[in-house]
């Protein structure tokens, strides 16, 4: 017969096993206290940024055992790649989903929808709307035509797919996706595309109260009409994400790059303009890749960089620096062209850049004029023997301010300190050799 010891330590050590075992699917305990829905709100395009915001919701909902994860949603489309990417998280996720298009004047459009039917659990606000969600973002030449075929086709078989798998209309998604058609929320609960219509959070929690949602980890019978709502919001990367898939704020990003790029080419060693340009420049590159724009908007704006580039180094009277204006706004509007009108770039800011590149323009130019008329008489002034003043170290160049000007100069030996006094000892063009004014 087992002593009171042996059984205490067999207790022990049963707990301990208890603790740290994991436990089955779906076995999970439900926390103590009243039951938790975590909110995230989803408004604007579709992009990166959003499919990891929802991604990591979903996450976090699954590790805290919330009673469900309420997606309020209003948006106008997105990127298929970042659709995708929710929709397969969605589909295998562990906790019940619930998708509300909200509030009254919302909508989900295009990538919207495969958001929406995803969603273990379907609703809309009053006055809202779900639908159009036809493919966009080919040419019109045959092997376009037959691409967007394709990506029809596709998008035609992966939302029926998930209207199957969440029991929606799959007749109706079909004609979303290849005609168009769009549905209010009385005609999307009449039509079985959303279960049901609700006004405000509280009573969409109040009405699903009960129901039985079957989730990766099997069924789970939803407590939400005491629920305690949270809202989770997004993090420092996904904000950053969420910016750069603006195409607007990659324009402004790709054009202080070019500033800031060209402002150090004028001024050799300014250092902060080509820094910040260089990292401005990166940054607008990688907004423009994030939405898969028009390669030949891009070579475009590369041509006109390298104009502006060529007119620093070759005098062109201007012409290069007007070509590469041109060169810029063309490259701008075919950028993203081929996008849905959301993900476009603003005309009016298209236009004032478009402006402001041409009063730079015209002020380059005029400085060069100014610059060729000042130059005859400073190529006569006769200036060997002259003495002036170091306004730059010469190690050994830098520059000198001698009868009355700037100049380029060289120190013939050793380094001259700002400040110092000099004489001329010689010139090539615009460029003097000079030595300090005490060795005479």
């Amino acid at each position: 017969m087992p002593t009171p010891r042996a059984v205490l330590g067999f207790a022990l050590l049963a707990l301990a096993l208890a603790a740290v075992a994991p436990l089955p699917a779906g076995w999970a305990a439900v926390p103590a206290g009243p039951p938790r829905v975590l909110r995230i709100d989803v408004d604007g395009v579709i992009a990166p940024a959003t499919a990891r915001y929802i991604a990591r919701a979903i996450r976090q909902a699954e590790e805290e055992r919330a009673a469900a994860l309420l997606i309020r949603l209003d948006t106008p489309g997105g990127l298929l790649k970042s659709m995708d990417d929710i929709t397969k998280v969605m589909l295998n996720a562990g906790v019940p989903l619930i998708v509300w298009v909200g509030p009254e004047g919302a909508r989900a459009a295009s990538a919207g929808v495969w958001v929406t039917y995803a969603a273990h659990i379907a609703a809309m606000a009053p006055a809202t709307r779900i639908g159009a969600a036809h493919p966009v973002g080919v040419g019109q030449g045959e092997q376009d035509r037959t691409l967007m075929e394709k990506v029809t086709n596709d998008a035609v078989a992966s939302l029926q797919a998930i209207a199957r798998r969440r029991g929606r209309n799959a007749a109706w998604a079909e004609r979303a996706v290849r005609q168009s058609v769009s549905a209010t929320a009385d005609e999307a609960v009449r039509l079985d595309v959303v279960d049901l219509v609700a006004p405000t959070v509280d009573h969409l929690l109040r009405r699903v109260h009960g129901r039985t949602v079957e989730t990766a980890l099997g069924p789970r019978r939803l407590r939400t009409a005491d629920a305690r709502v949270v809202a989770v919001g997004m993090d420092v990367t996904e904000e950053f994400l969420s910016l750069l898939s603006d195409p607007n704020v990659g324009f402004i990003l790709l054009n202080i790059g070019i500033v800031g790029v060209l402002a150090e080419l004028y001024n050799p060693g300014a250092i902060l303009p080509g820094v910040v340009g260089g990292i401005a420049l990166i940054l607008g590159l990688a907004s423009f890749a994030i939405l898969e724009v028009n390669v030949a908007g891009l070579l475009l704006i590369a041509l006109a960089v390298l104009l502006f580039i060529a007119d620093i180094k070759v005098p062109g009277h201007g012409v290069l620096t007007v070509g590469g204006v041109v060169a810029f706004i063309f490259g701008a509007i075919l950028l993203t062209e081929r996008q849905a009108p959301f993900l476009r770039i603003s005309l009016q800011l298209i236009v004032a850049v478009a402006l402001a590149m041409a009063g730079f323009s015209l002020f380059a130019l005029g400085a060069g004029l100014r610059a060729q008329r000042r130059a005859p008489a400073m190529v006569g002034l006769e200036v060997v023997g002259q003495v002036g003043v170091a306004r730059s170290d010469l190690a050994p160049e830098g520059t000198v301010h001698v009868a009355g000007e700037e100049w380029s100069a060289v120190a013939v030996d050793g380094t001259i300190p700002a400040g110092q006094r000099v004489r001329v000892v010689g010139r090539e063009g615009l460029r003097l050799y000079v030595e300090p004014e005490t060795r005479r």
